[in-house]
């Protein structure tokens, strides 16, 4: 699903960056995809810790073939062995893990999810073992529909501005900060862009 933003985000960000409109005209008929199912948002985020796109794609088919209904509870009953055959490290397995059970324990936040702000889930979310600020700003952007989420930690996303700001690495925060308040409330659209701008197959979790 898109988000319900896009269509008025991409006319605010062509008209104020050109290096964006640029981007976005390449790329005009795709759209970021929300995920509405959270449990699996976050499991994708995990995967897709520290790897390209492609080797996470590859991972999670792995993965949710394993069962044909992929829950809190069915992860936990899979083998370990069979998650690290899909290329899990043992660490990854240990953070799905915990949060399976964040999920199964917190079952009236998890519920009402959709109805919570972006700091709320960014408190809440934190506390589980393996997940840091780049997890909830995957979470916060393709599951919760945040518009306005700015990952200054994702190297993607900071390469991408170095490639197409023509900005040497690391980045001025000063110039960050310019770039933040240029494109808000749609930094989240922006941050899709310049990751699809690097990679052939559009990021997704």
């Amino acid at each position: 699903m898109q988000p319900k933003y896009w269509n008025k985000g991409k006319i605010h960000l062509s008209n104020k960056d050109k290096v964006l409109k640029k981007i976005i005209d390449q790329f005009s008929n795709q759209s970021l995809q929300l995920n509405d199912n959270s449990f699996h948002a976050l499991i994708n985020s995990i995967i897709g810790q520290q790897i390209s796109v492609s080797a996470a794609n590859s991972m999670k088919k792995k993965l949710f073939v394993l069962k044909r209904n992929i829950t809190p509870r069915t992860i936990k009953n899979i083998k370990k062995n069979d998650l690290k055959k899909c290329g899990l490290s043992k660490q990854k397995i240990l953070y799905i893990n915990n949060i399976a059970d964040f999920f199964l324990q917190n079952k009236e936040f998890v519920n009402q999810l959709n109805k919570v702000n972006d700091l709320e889930i960014r408190e809440k979310l934190i506390e589980i073992k393996g997940i840091g600020n780049w997890t909830v700003d995957m979470f916060l952007i393709f599951t919760h529909g945040s518009s306005n989420i700015f990952p200054s930690g994702d190297l993607g996303f900071v390469k991408a501005i170095s490639k197409h700001y023509k900005k040497d690495l690391p980045l001025n925060d000063k110039f960050l900060s310019t770039l933040f308040k240029r494109w808000s409330p749609y930094s989240s659209m922006a941050t899709w862009y310049l990751w699809r701008s690097l990679d052939p197959i559009p990021v997704s979790y």
